[in-house]
């Protein structure tokens, strides 16, 4: 029998030159936008200072430091707070949106009218596509301390007002909130398409065991679509040291009575390039970040291959 000759790499570049071609702008985008900007981490490690003459000279002319950047980030006071916020607002996000995206995919495949789920997942949708500057100014009104429909509220039944954006005891879960509300319907929607590709023959199964509608959804629904949580509970891991900048930034209007509970690594890195042009130290607090995200990813990922290898990324 004569063995079939083996296609050449240029004959499997042409036979799915399609898919090539569709993938290629996103390719082209990550080598330029990801990739060749990690060079430019070296700058975490020089007492950098912008020269006339570009970046790169820029990059050539400035002392090395080593460290320093990362030793003067983490002497600095607020090394902790910001470390603490940015993963306790995170792992707190992560558990309330894993709970209200399943919850809502859950309910969205029990109706039995279409039109409607369509129209609740529009409406679940459109938050996620509002810019958090529009957002924040949406906020204002209702926290505004003179005007604020809330104050209004407080002082229409006699009650004291608050100062909103001085007093930092509410912002916490003024940011759960927001956050749940606008990702929700983004979230939901990979739940709902696993949710949907379940096979029936396991509900029909278990409604002829007898199973009521909440033992279906315990010991069906939510064993199928583990697998999915898992992958998406990997990737949301991995960004755990990555906060929203949009949203804890414009939502408190960057005010500095509320660094205490709003302040984290994107916010801090953000203040601190803008207050002191330091670049070095900015860079050191981001590299920081991405290395954490990282070694997070690979140690999630390093669990749930030895608990549940169907599951892992890779």
């Amino acid at each position: 029998m004569k063995k079939k000759k083996k296609a050449s790499f240029w004959q499997n570049v042409w036979r799915y030159k399609a898919l090539i071609l569709m993938a290629l702008p996103g390719f082209v985008w990550f080598i330029f936008f990801f990739y060749i900007p990690v060079f430019a981490n070296v700058v975490a490690f020089k007492d950098f200072h912008i020269s006339p003459n570009g970046f790169i000279d820029s990059l050539m002319t400035s002392k090395w430091v080593g460290f320093d950047n990362f030793k003067f980030l983490f002497a600095s006071k607020d090394a902790w707070l910001i470390t603490r916020n940015t993963i306790a607002y995170n792992v707190v996000f992560l558990a309330f949106n894993l709970f209200f995206a399943i919850a809502f995919a859950i309910i969205m495949s029990e109706l039995r009218n279409k039109k409607l789920v369509k129209v609740y997942h529009t409406m679940s949708l459109l938050p996620y596509f509002l810019s958090w500057v529009v957002i924040g100014y949406f906020v204002y009104a209702f926290l505004s301390p003179d005007k604020g429909i809330f104050n209004l509220w407080l002082t229409n039944n006699g009650k004291n007002p608050i100062n909103w954006y001085t007093d930092p005891t509410w912002w916490p879960l003024i940011f759960v909130v927001m956050n749940v509300w606008k990702s929700l319907g983004y979230n939901s929607i990979i739940y709902y398409a696993s949710v949907m590709g379940i096979d029936p023959t396991y509900y029909e199964a278990a409604m002829v065991d007898g199973a009521s509608k909440w033992q279906q959804i315990k010991n069906v629904t939510i064993p199928q679509i583990v697998p999915m949580m898992m992958v998406l509970l990997i990737l949301n891991i991995g960004g755990i040291f990555r906060a929203d900048f949009g949203m804890f930034y414009n939502l408190p209007r960057n005010n500095g009575a509320l660094y205490q509970v709003t302040s984290v690594l994107d916010t801090y890195i953000y203040n601190g390039l803008t207050a002191t042009g330091d670049i070095g130290m900015s860079s050191a607090a981001s590299l920081y970040q991405s290395v954490v995200g990282a070694i997070l990813l690979l140690g999630t990922n390093f669990v749930v291959r030895r608990i549940e290898p169907d599951s892992a990324l890779f």
